[in-house]
């Protein structure tokens, strides 16, 4: 099976590139290296390019004829910046994923896989969400990834677009091979703020928001291993029609996660032993557009795709410090 991967030069994209090729799959990756590294393309199939470049896309269908389905990645993914930058996060995440979805669907290419985010949800109490939940975005990045199920809820009612949408929760870890991890010099994210901090690239690691309404005062999110995501995406391209035979409907939402929810706190103790000893720690209010947080109800994902999550948070973290010691070796730099 080949599969169009947008965005898969970035961090998840590369890696779900990996768990596609390890099923037998071809991934055909397109991405503007805006962000992604080039040196996580490796030798796969790929076109630099926009996902609004209607040509671009026809060339694509032309030169793959075969291609069963598309993986909609591409997308800017930092909460503060897109505060920030609301614009840049409109246009980018929803004015030109509209447009692609509109050239595929006339390209006669209708299996459309989008990433989306569990910061769509409204805090619940309990914090377990299931796909039927209320929603309640607190950032202009969520609300792109809301207004885009929408689009494809609306467009796969009345065009031959189908879609299966993932809202995912908080990967974290790295390609078990070593291969591709988080790229960015200083990640936004929790897990690449601790390896900073316990590595002595920076003073300490902030916790932000410790006066929350969880059992520590901390934000409780659901991590999930990279892997275990990717492999999520490789299962629902694969079950692609089935699943929404299943649901009988032209698209459907499907949680993934663990199923378990982890505090800021939780999670640094996690760390800490896993690397050995005690991060340097400071607190902070809570950044602009964060969430008190939710956890994933994964009943759906393991009927619909058979599928639920392997791998322990220790495992991510084990990853993600393994990851910060060889990304010099594939990017040049720390």
């Amino acid at each position: 099976m080949k599969v169009l991967l947008t965005g898969g030069a970035g961090y998840i994209g590369s890696i779900t590139a990996k768990a596609l090729e390890e099923a037998g799959h071809t991934p055909v990756i397109l991405d503007s290296l805006l962000s992604g590294p080039r040196a996580f393309v490796r030798d796969r199939i790929f076109y630099e390019g926009d996902i609004a470049d209607r040509a671009l896309l026809g060339r694509i269908a032309e030169e793959h004829p075969d291609l069963h389905a598309t993986i909609h990645m591409a997308a800017r993914i930092v909460v503060p910046e897109s505060v920030e930058k609301p614009y840049e996060y409109y246009r980018d995440n929803v004015a030109k994923s509209l447009e692609l979805f509109d050239e595929l669907t006339a390209l006669g290419l209708p299996r459309v896989l989008f990433s989306s985010s569990a910061s769509l949800y409204a805090t619940k109490d309990g914090f377990e969400v299931t796909e039927e939940d209320g929603l309640g975005t607190g950032s202009p990045y969520a609300r792109t990834k809301l207004m885009m199920e929408q689009v494809l809820q609306d467009l796969a009612a009345s065009t031959d677009l189908r879609a299966v949408i993932l809202r995912y929760f908080n990967p974290i870890g790295s390609d078990p091979g070593l291969e591709s991890g988080i790229y960015v010099k200083e990640p936004s994210h929790v897990l690449g703020q601790l390896v900073l901090a316990a590595r002595g690239q920076k003073p300490s690691f902030t916790v932000t928001g410790t006066d929350l309404p969880t059992r520590d005062g901390t934000g409780i999110r659901d991590y999930i291993h990279v892997w275990d995501l990717a492999r999520a995406h490789v299962r629902a391209v694969e079950k692609f029609d089935d699943v929404l035979a299943e649901v009988a409907a032209p698209s459907t939402i499907i949680n993934v996660g663990t199923g378990d929810g982890v505090t800021v706190r939780e999670l640094v103790a996690s760390f800490e032993k896993v690397f050995g000893s005690a991060v340097p720690l400071t607190e902070a209010p809570p950044r602009p557009g964060d969430v008190v947080g939710a956890y994933a109800n994964v009943d759906k994902a393991a009927e619909l795709l058979d599928w639920r999550a392997e791998l322990s948070i220790d495992d991510a973290i084990a990853s993600a410090l393994a990851w910060a010691d060889r990304r010099q070796e594939i990017l040049g730099y720390e």
